[in-house]
């Protein structure tokens, strides 16, 4: 598939409207809850994005400045002289003013174009300016190709958006290069990690953080975990992206708190509400309400976004229905990261897909040992290179369910971790051997602090085939690149390409796939 480095003139048109429409939003009209006018028009001053898309429907978002109702045109070209019209919902406090509205009966592998009109729910003549998006739908056919680029971990370590050197500059660098969609892979904000002003950087620097009062102290209630999801679109970047460029989301922790768990309560003195499934409950919602997710409706994650005959993406949830963090040493693990029936529903979901490559977007990585404090573990791998214990046990499980399925075009992609690497996992480097070898490609961050390369764990038998990371812990985005992956999947020959990329436009490692292996 032939690479797209900057967007059609189209687009160009598009995102030029975007801007144009967002362009009054200002940190005074926007630093915590909107104060609501009584006259003038519906304004989607937040911008637009769309979510979910496959090859005839997406998920299309905005949020208005008061209430509204939501209508939404698309078009096949950028005049919109014959469009399609959808009714989207009200727009009121109880979703903090957003709103997704569905899109369906799309056509496959074009380019569509919609724009957005909030009016007034009591007089609908009485419309804002229209704030225009575009997408393109996944190919129906094979030869047309897929390329999508993924990484997570938003806003993180102290590091908010930073006019200094061009907010999440990022973001920028990804829509230039006019990928299909966008992998979010969890952390998409940081809930318990407060801002402050400014920071003073080991080499004498300062860093300065646009400040909003919700991200000034950790989030509890529900209005604060909406003021943190809607700090990212303050950033002209992420606006400009999200106007462009259709994303599938997942979360991990930071949206709740570093490390959480289902039960758990807190000791952690900055935080009031000590509930973690309390406030699990207040992100999940203000996520739904913030993100175009197909299934939070139905209250899960968890999902498959069919992308076309080349590509399924499996969008796992290893936070909600994990057990307890611990040392990880025990024989018998029904529950795992996973939980039993996200288990038996990835299982039974790999089995039915025909897509040539088969993407599980995991929140966290398999093989690298991720501590919890002086001696539990955070994600799968607890340090011991023996047999499968703990929550290794369930991945054991899954793994030789891929082996003896004979399900070809298994690859992992996950962030989390805050360093880019590529490991390759072979049963026979591995004390646990009942699987098929495979790839996991890790990336992030994208505006956070950078930490050094985790340790690898032996069971799956992981070697490491490349990694960047940085000496010390919390290394600022203006000391050090950010990352994000890119994944090119050719229509002709199946191969699947993957690139770990930093931001200046380096490539940072590359390597091709071939199509058709159990595993990989």
């Amino acid at each position: 598939m032939p690479h797209r480095p900057s967007p059609s003139p189209a687009r160009r048109s598009v995102l030029r409207g975007s801007l144009a429409a967002s362009a009054a939003l200002s940190l005074g009209a926007v630093a915590s809850a909107p104060a609501f006018a009584r006259s003038g028009r519906p304004s989607a001053r937040w911008g637009v994005q769309a979510g979910d898309v496959t090859a005839t429907s997406g998920l299309v978002w905005v949020r208005s400045d008061r209430p509204a109702r939501m209508v939404v045109e698309t078009s096949a070209t950028e005049s919109f002289r014959h469009v399609r019209r959808h009714l989207g919902p009200l727009l009121g406090p109880d979703t903090d003013f957003t709103g997704t509205t569905a899109l369906r009966g799309l056509p496959p592998g074009e380019q569509v174009h919609y724009r957005v009109t909030l009016t007034d729910p009591d007089d609908p003549r009485r419309g804002g300016e229209p704030v225009t998006g575009t997408f393109r739908t996944a190919p129906a056919r094979r030869r047309d190709g897929v390329r999508f680029l993924w990484s997570g971990d938003i806003a993180g370590q102290g590091w908010g958006i930073n006019p200094d050197i061009g907010g999440f500059f990022a973001y920028e660098e990804m829509r230039r290069l006019d990928p299909d969609f966008f992998l979010c892979s969890g952390d998409t904000v940081y809930a318990d990690g407060p801002l402050r002003p400014s920071v003073t950087l080991p080499d004498g620097r300062v860093w300065r953080n646009l400040m909003t009062e919700e991200k000034a102290k950790v989030a509890e209630t529900l209005a604060e975990y909406r003021g943190n999801f809607r700090y990212n679109l303050l950033d002209d970047n992420v606006r400009a992206f999200n106007a462009q460029v259709p994303s599938v989301v997942q979360w991990d922790d930071h949206e709740v708190r570093n490390n959480w768990y289902p039960g758990q309560i807190l000791d952690d003195p900055r935080y009031t509400e000590k509930d973690v499934d309390v406030l699990a409950a207040r992100s999940l919602r203000a996520f739904g309400e913030y993100f175009p997710v197909s299934t939070l409706h139905a209250g899960r994650m968890h999902r498959v976004v069919r992308y076309g005959p080349l590509l399924d993406v499996f969008v796992l949830d290893m936070r909600t229905y994990r057990n307890a963090n611990s040392p990880g040493r025990q024989t018998d693990d029904g529950t795992g990261i996973l939980g039993a029936a996200q288990l038996a529903w990835l299982k039974r979901e790999l089995s039915r897909s025909r897509a040539v490559w088969k993407v599980l977007a995991a929140d966290m990585p398999l093989g690298l040992v991720v501590p919890d404090g002086a001696s539990d573990i955070e994600a799968v791998a607890q340090g011991d290179p023996g047999a499968p214990l703990g929550r290794e046990l369930q991945i054991a499980e899954l793994l030789r369910f891929v082996k003896h399925r004979r399900i070809t075009g298994t690859v992992w992609l996950t962030a989390d971790v805050h360093h880019t690497s590529a490991q390759h996992y072979a049963p026979e480097r591995a004390v646990f051997q009942d699987f098929a070898p495979f790839w996991e490609f890790v990336s992030g961050p994208l505006a956070a602090g950078g930490f050094p390369a985790n340790a690898l764990d032996g069971t799956f038998g992981p070697r490491r085939v490349f990694v960047r990371a940085p000496e010390r812990a919390n290394v600022s985005p203006m000391e050090s690149s950010q990352y994000f992956g890119e994944v090119d999947i050719d229509g002709g020959s199946g191969e699947l390409t993957v690139r770990l990329r930093a931001t200046g436009g380096a490539t940072l490692f590359s390597t091709t796939l071939a199509p058709g292996r159990v595993g990989q």
